[in-house]
């Protein structure tokens, strides 16, 4: 009785070993460090990123304008008159002012009232 249990105790083991092996394998090629979802999930950190640095090399490029036409050798009237009047809060006599609440207007110095 016991030789015949332990026969049939070897066919089974091997196939539930060969199972579990198999479903260790997968289960790590789906939810590992280095399976499906972290794959997945990088690759949209990696499409994020890009925008981002897409975003950012377009400002950069719009500051270097603004930078180029203030160089003294280049300097642009108008860019000139718009640094003033924001950072001087100045105005022409005659001007209407708007205010939008967009750029915060500087504390006037003393005296300039």
């Amino acid at each position: 009785m016991w030789a015949a249990l332990r026969a049939r105790m070897r066919e089974v083991v091997w196939p539930i070993i060969g199972i579990a092996a198999v479903s260790y394998f997968a289960y790590h090629a789906v939810e590992g460090d280095r399976g499906l979802l972290s794959w997945w999930r990088l690759r949209h950190e990696v499409e994020t990123a890009t925008e981002v640095k897409a975003e950012l090399a377009a400002e950069r490029q719009r500051l270097e304008q603004r930078v180029r036409l203030l160089h003294p050798n280049s300097l642009d009237p108008d860019m000139l008159d718009e640094r003033v009047r924001l950072m001087l809060n100045y105005a022409h006599p005659g001007e209407i002012v708007i205010p939008t609440g967009r750029i915060p207007a500087p504390e006037p110095a003393e005296g300039t009232r």
